[in-house]
């Protein structure tokens, strides 16, 4: 497999990212965005994808970095349960953004 195709997502995960440009999307750089609409809308082929390739330790440590209000209170049940997370991040959503540093570079504007 060449290491463009293992730096893609694979198909079944398309109608999750529908506000994406699917074959844009990078496993790396995109990895908080693939994890939190897998927790939010995917099943279980998701979430044991997300265990298979990011690892069960890192992806705790990811999820616990998210805020809480990224994730359906549903969602966030069942992270705890499956992962057996203690302590999600419970930081406001708009705390969140306004931490968030961000650089744009002139030639985008």
């Amino acid at each position: 497999m060449s290491k463009q195709k293992e730096k893609r997502l694979p198909e079944f995960f398309r109608p999750l990212m529908w506000s994406y440009k699917f074959s844009d999307v990078n496993l790396e750089k995109d990895q908080r965005d693939i994890i939190v609409n897998s927790v939010n809308y995917g099943d279980l082929e998701h979430w044991q994808w997300l265990v298979k390739t990011y690892g069960k330790e890192p992806l705790k440590k990811r999820l616990a970095n998210i805020p809480f209000s990224e994730f359906r209170p549903g969602a966030v049940k069942l992270i705890s349960l499956l992962l057996n997370l203690k302590k999600l991040n419970y930081a406001l959503r708009s705390d969140y953004i306004r931490n968030k540093k961000t650089t744009v570079r002139i030639n985008q504007i």
